[in-house]
């Protein structure tokens, strides 16, 4: 199955499908949506945003890039679609951020996931991304688990 992974703009209407499905999901999971800590993210503080689509042209999978300082950016958004999840396509959104991270003169990327989402702690441990004290806004959050890979 064949995926292409290309930056789009943040506010076009498929990425804020696939970040509105992402919101709706981790709403039930944590019973309610005051299950993020800090300044969501948004047009304005998110560098790269991309969104992959299958063969269809359907949009599955998403994920984006806050800059946070100088060599160090955020994973912000990372979803996939419940139905695509285990198709590789995940790894794809990844790569594809973390190579643009690299562009950016990113050497540093932090993720923040919660405590209810084990299967996204396993992928990005998985994929390289270590555990890390919970930084920034996330620090002495019960819910948040934060981790990060050098580039």
């Amino acid at each position: 199955m064949g995926f292409v992974v290309e930056v789009e703009d943040w506010d076009a209407p498929e990425g804020a499908g696939l970040r509105a499905a992402q919101r709706a999901e981790l709403d039930a999971r944590y019973g309610g949506d005051d299950h993020e800590p800090g300044t969501a993210p948004s047009a304005a503080d998110v560098a790269v945003f991309v969104v992959a689509r299958d063969e269809e042209g359907a949009a599955v999978a998403c994920g984006g890039l806050r800059p946070l300082g100088p060599g160090l950016a955020e994973l912000k958004r990372m979803y996939v679609r419940p139905e695509r999840r285990g198709s590789g396509v995940a790894v794809l959104v990844l790569r594809a951020l973390e190579e643009r991270a690299r562009a950016l003169g990113v050497t540093r990327v932090v993720l923040e996931t919660g405590t209810l989402q084990p299967e996204a702690l396993r992928f990005y441990l998985r994929e390289g991304y270590q555990r890390i004290e919970n930084f920034g806004p996330y620090a002495g959050e019960a819910l948040s688990v934060c981790c990060a890979r050098d580039l």
